[in-house]
């Protein structure tokens, strides 16, 4: 039973399209104090996975979805600003979680990206060839640089795949184009969000570097 001066808790979303990555919003009765809440969370989680210099911890931080369910995540997440820590770990943890539920179609569409895209392959860092294993071992590893390592360099790292998986997607999009004009319209709002994404993640990038990202 909680007292009347206790938050009360945001109504759990359903689940979701990870790919829709701005999709979700949660409900409150307090919107300040659920943004307070994002921002202290995100902190907290950050702060601890790399001050702590534990690989197990960081492997639990990675999978955190798996303990928490991604509809808790988007709960403490998704509304924040795209160009802020929880904004950003809502974002990798949705391309993380993508990834791992439909490794083949991500695949498909970084294969399809990567012919156009050979800076952003490199920076990216994905195995050759990129296979379905060989993309969730990225994102594993584009997660893991944010609680070990230079965190920047892990946007980054998410920025360049996702435009690579964009163009892929844009590309597909071409391939229903003039037979299935719904799905083709559906797959090239699906690349302009995964764009979007890529765009905020370079800015949040840029805002880590300069101590601005909280």
């Amino acid at each position: 039973m909680t007292s009347d001066n206790e938050p009360r808790r945001p109504r759990r979303p359903a689940m979701f399209d990870p790919a829709a990555l701005d999709a979700q919003t949660s409900s409150a009765a307090d919107p300040a104090q659920v943004s307070e809440i994002a921002h202290e969370t995100a902190a907290a989680l950050v702060g601890k996975g790399r001050a702590a210099d534990d690989p197990e911890l960081t492997k639990r931080l990675v999978s955190l979805v798996d303990e928490l369910g991604m509809a808790t995540v988007a709960e403490l997440w998704a509304d924040r600003p795209a160009v802020s820590l929880p904004g950003t770990l809502w974002r990798l943890y949705a391309i993380h979680e993508s990834v791992r539920r439909d490794g083949t179609a991500a695949a498909a569409d970084y294969d399809l990206g990567r012919r156009v895209a050979d800076v952003q392959h490199v920076i990216a860092g994905a195995a050759e060839p990129p296979s379905p294993e060989a993309l969730r071992e990225l994102t594993d590893a584009i997660l893991t640089g944010v609680f070990d390592g230079d965190l920047s360099v892990a946007l980054e790292r998410a920025a360049a795949f996702c435009r690579i998986i964009s163009i892929g997607r844009a590309h597909r999009a071409d391939d229903h184009d003039g037979y299935d004009q719904r799905a083709a319209a559906a797959v090239t709002r699906s690349a302009v969000a995964l764009l979007d994404t890529a765009r905020d993640l370079e800015r949040a990038a840029s805002a880590w570097r300069a101590g601005t990202l909280d």
